[in-house]
């Protein structure tokens, strides 16, 4: 090679370097352009896809080394032929293990879940919390290994989260790119949990970033192909169950008992929600009523779950085994009531633990046996009009989850694609359709936004209800030395009678000021560590308020109509 074409080379190398830095200081202060963003949108894809893997396998095997069998998928069967002793001690060190990591990487000992991605979608500009997010999934692989009843797709969709997270604070995204991102993560994760792509792309817009805007469509799609890819190139293209039996309607003539059977399992997911939440606040009181150190909590759930485990080992975990004899229609109508019962109890003592892990799964193995049972019933009373009973338990399935997660279309969409039979539509969508309009009125739309509002964040009313959270007194308010200010007389003359707002308060606490008292403005204030009042720092105007407000409106209307 001549010394004038090693130049020319090594220039071309050079200026490929330089555009290569160029492009990523753009990306890193500009943002990124569409077709950046599309390919940013792929290697999310991959990222979260490879996460969900990983977490897969992770809990595979742990549990296998645990429990001694090779094939997790039928862990409870193994599990009966198991010491009791071990039954009781397995769940009982994992919870303990699992309170050890939350009391010490987490500040209030929880584990995250997609309800935290939520809030971060709407109110964080699709950012969530990343050391507590990565303690949150080392909790949840070891609740899901050692005996927890939960399912893996929370954890797996808040991981998502922490992988979009860390891109997006990389190239400093805003917030609609950054909730985007959040978007793409979300669906390559579900997509790679269930091999179910359209689900997944459906689910981050269904449930995370809760509209259907179509400039965030194509790149969810691309990642959400790209995380089922990840799944399929080492799982195969599976469906997780399949329908053995004919699944088509009898002429139509059950489509009204499919409509009874979402309305039962509109109420089923309820009691499944308020389970969880009753036993979240029976927990909180028995900790504070023993002032017990709160990294204890999660062992006690592990011995009450591996106390219940012992006699019926068909709580352990995801509960696949037990939801796939559903589906084929293999458990008796004693039997599948009962492990219905014993289901939701077992889950709301893991969730009331604060041992980690979802609770999609639990949703579809209580809806499989609720609508196994409800088959088996309907079909023994119109014999001769009747399909198969497995189609049931299928409707059932869908229905259960789709009340708890809120999301109608999305699980509808799991549910075709975790069985690879699309002949069950119309059963599905009617069982869905009557479940979820039911479970939305008892509850706030889902088991996610109830947490929420749980915890005092209103997201459930939509925007109008949350947008007030995230905007500060201080950020809206006029300056002392503005010539449109109130005079600081006037003001101390309102703090006498009690108007006053905190700087650092948000226009949710300061709006009611304004109704209560009938004034256009109220004093802005900083207090001392005491508690008293230091100085007034500004004046928030009623006008000005409305005006930050409606910005905020207009801007989020503009993002889901983008």
């Amino acid at each position: 090679m001549t010394q004038s074409t090693r130049s020319v080379l090594s220039q071309q190398l050079g200026q490929a370097i330089a555009a290569c830095k160029d492009g990523w200081r753009i990306l890193r202060h500009r943002g990124p352009s569409q077709i950046q963003f599309w390919f940013i949108a792929l290697l999310i894809g991959v990222a979260a896809g490879f996460a969900a893997l990983f977490f897969r396998m992770g809990i595979n095997a742990l549990q296998s080394t645990l429990y001694g069998t090779e094939d997790v998928q039928f862990i409870h069967s193994f599990a009966e032929q198991l010491p009791w002793y071990w039954i009781l001690i397995i769940p009982t060190l994992g919870g303990l293990l699992v309170g050890l990591i939350l009391h010490n990487f987490t500040d209030d000992a929880r584990v995250r879940a997609p309800a935290d991605v939520i809030e971060g979608a709407a109110l964080n500009d699709g950012r969530v919390e990343v050391k507590a997010g990565i303690a949150s999934m080392f909790a949840s692989l070891i609740t899901l290994s050692s005996g927890g009843s939960s399912g893996r797709e929370g954890p797996v969709v808040h991981l998502a989260g922490v992988v979009s997270t860390w891109v997006s604070n990389r190239i400093h995204a805003d917030g609609i790119t950054g909730r985007d991102l959040l978007g793409c993560a979300v669906a390559a994760a579900v997509s790679a949990s269930f091999n179910a792509p359209i689900a997944g792309a459906l689910f981050a817009l269904e449930v995370v970033l809760r509209h259907f805007a179509v400039h965030a469509f194509a790149p969810i799609v691309i990642a959400a192909v790209a995380g089922t890819v990840i799944n399929r190139l080492h799982h195969g293209d599976v469906a997780e169950f399949s329908l053995d039996t004919p699944g088509s309607l009898q002429f139509y003539v059950e489509l009204p008992a499919f409509l009874m059977l979402g309305l039962v399992c509109g109420v089923i997911a309820v009691v499944l929600m308020r389970s969880i939440f009753w036993a979240e606040d029976i927990g909180n009181h028995f900790m504070d009523r023993f002032s017990l150190p709160r990294w204890l909590r999660p062992a006690i759930s592990g011995v009450m779950l591996g106390a219940v485990a012992i006699w019926f080992p068909h709580i352990i975990g995801v509960g696949y085994e037990t939801t796939a004899l559903a589906l084929s229609g293999e458990i008796a109508l004693h039997n599948a009531i009962v492990f219905a019962v014993l289901k939701t109890i077992a889950v709301a003592i893991t969730f009331g633990g604060r041992m980690g892990g979802g609770v999609f799964s639990p949703a579809l193995m209580v809806g499989a046996l609720s609508g196994l049972a409800f088959g088996l019933i309907a079909t023994s009373v119109l014999p001769d009009v009747s399909g198969t009973h497995a189609l049931y338990a299928y409707a059932g399935m869908g229905a259960v989850a789709a009340a708890v997660l809120g999301a109608p279309i999305s699980t509808t969409l799991i549910v075709f694609e975790l069985t690879g039979d699309w002949q069950i539509g119309l059963a599905v969508m009617v069982s869905v359709s009557m479940s979820t309009a039911l479970a939305s009125r008892l509850v706030d739309r889902s088991f996610f936004l109830t947490q929420l509002e749980r915890r005092g964040i209103h997201l459930a009313a939509g925007p109008q209800a949350y947008l007030l959270a995230m905007l500060r007194a201080s950020s809206v308010m006029r300056d002392l030395k503005d010539p449109r200010c109130a005079s600081l007389q006037d003001c101390e003359s309102l703090i006498d009678q009690g108007l006053c707002v905190e700087a650092n308060s948000t226009l949710e606490a300061a709006m009611p000021y304004f109704d209560r008292a009938d004034i256009p403005y109220i004093p802005v204030v900083v207090h001392d560590e005491e508690g008293a009042i230091k100085r007034v720092v500004g004046v928030l105007y009623h006008i000005d308020a409305l005006k930050a407000y409606n910005r905020a409106l207009a801007a989020t209307a503009a993002e889901e109509h983008s």
